[in-house]
């Protein structure tokens, strides 16, 4: 029997594509690499995480994401401490100059993707957006 539907992974790998080609030219323009993006999304002004936490959050490799955060904090987008009660840990916040571009870029990015979302009715938008929350 064959489904009436194309298996989700047929469906959101190109959406996913279009986004990701959606979104290079904005992060170039905001002098972000996706990873560097993906680190900024993840912090806020507290420093709460580590950089083992932070890695395990976006899905970076650990030993990977120290050249990411070497260039935000060379940058002055965030800032790395040591961890009061675990030296050997890293804790990262956001710096007010960070929080700008992320925010800036963010900004760019989902007026972008309106384009994108504004093929949907307002009732089909909220539905995706809270289904696509919901997975993950």
């Amino acid at each position: 029997m064959t489904s009436s539907r194309p298996d989700l992974a047929a469906m959101i790998g190109p959406l996913g594509r279009t986004l990701f080609a959606l979104e290079a030219p904005i992060l170039e323009a905001h002098g972000l690499a996706m990873w560097a993006y993906a680190v900024l999304l993840s912090l806020d002004d507290e420093p709460v995480r580590t950089q083992t936490a932070l890695a395990e959050a976006i899905g970076a490799d650990k030993t990977r994401i120290i050249k990411i955060l070497d260039d935000l904090t060379a940058r002055g987008l965030i800032r790395r401490r040591p961890d009061p009660t675990d030296r050997r840990a890293r804790l990262l916040s956001l710096t007010a100059e960070g929080r700008r571009l992320r925010d800036a870029t963010q900004a760019a990015i989902q007026a972008a993707e309106e384009q994108l979302l504004s093929r949907l009715t307002q009732a089909e938008r909220e539905t995706f957006l809270q289904a696509l929350q919901k997975l993950l």
